[in-house]
């Protein structure tokens, strides 16, 4: 069975650093994997300047990382970075909905509800709302993804934490995810930053050595229909 894929992930470079392996896995095994991503993830660097060279760097960039990982479809809306809480949710909802609509995925992956970045939260609960399971739902996978300096930032008594119950082995395909991630050079820094080349290695050795394998990326079930 070929699987269809659908990541919605809030800014270009989240899509990598959340399921990057997992989604070379998927296509290493014939699935077709596209990607959507929601916000620009530049422009709260300089609000009142003009951002439009920043932007089109970081969307050349997404688009390097997912040919780099062998995306189908590459999807990019322009929401303002971590200003997505300005827009109505019903209109992110709808956005959603209509490459849901398109695609017809069975399996999505998206942002944990956790994360200390708004957009995060905002792209999570968008995804809760566009894979409803209506009668008419391809949708029988939902996942939850983590992203370094953002899920791991949550402190454990402020709100819903993280805790994985879905693991992928990504022994096989780290390799890919850390080519697809260095497309993102500007967003990256240095260790002991938990976004360096460095800890994200190491957090995909540590989620593996969870499950006895090299490497790995952990997930949140949000749903399973069988």
């Amino acid at each position: 069975m070929v699987n269809n894929i659908l990541v919605v992930a809030a800014h270009p470079d989240d899509e990598v650093l959340g399921c990057g392996g997992t989604i070379r896995k998927h296509i290493q095994n014939g699935d077709n994997v596209s990607v959507l991503i929601l916000s620009d993830g530049v422009t709260s660097r300089n609000i009142a300047g003009n951002n439009k060279l920043e932007i089109s760097e970081r969307n050349s960039s997404c688009n390097k990382a997912n040919k780099i990982l062998g995306v189908k479809n590459l999807f990019l809306e322009s929401y303002s970075d971590n200003q997505m809480d300005k827009h109505s949710l019903l209109d992110i909802v709808k956005k959603i909905e209509e490459i849901v609509l398109k695609l017809k995925p069975n399996i999505l992956y998206t942002h944990h509800n956790s994360d200390i970045n708004i957009d995060h939260r905002i792209t999570h609960d968008a995804v809760i709302v566009a894979a409803r399971p209506q009668p008419e739902s391809t949708i029988e996978k939902l996942l939850f993804f983590e992203i370094p300096s953002s899920t791991e930032w949550r402190p454990g008594s402020s709100d819903n934490t993280f805790n994985p119950n879905w693991f992928e082995d990504i022994t096989e395909t780290i390799d890919v995810k850390i080519d697809a991630i260095n497309c993102y050079e500007a967003e990256l820094r240095e260790f002991p930053h938990p976004r360096s080349i460095k800890a994200i290695k190491a957090l995909a050795t540590w989620r593996g050595a969870s499950i006895s394998v090299e490497a790995a990326e952990a997930f949140v079930l949000g749903r399973c229909i069988n």
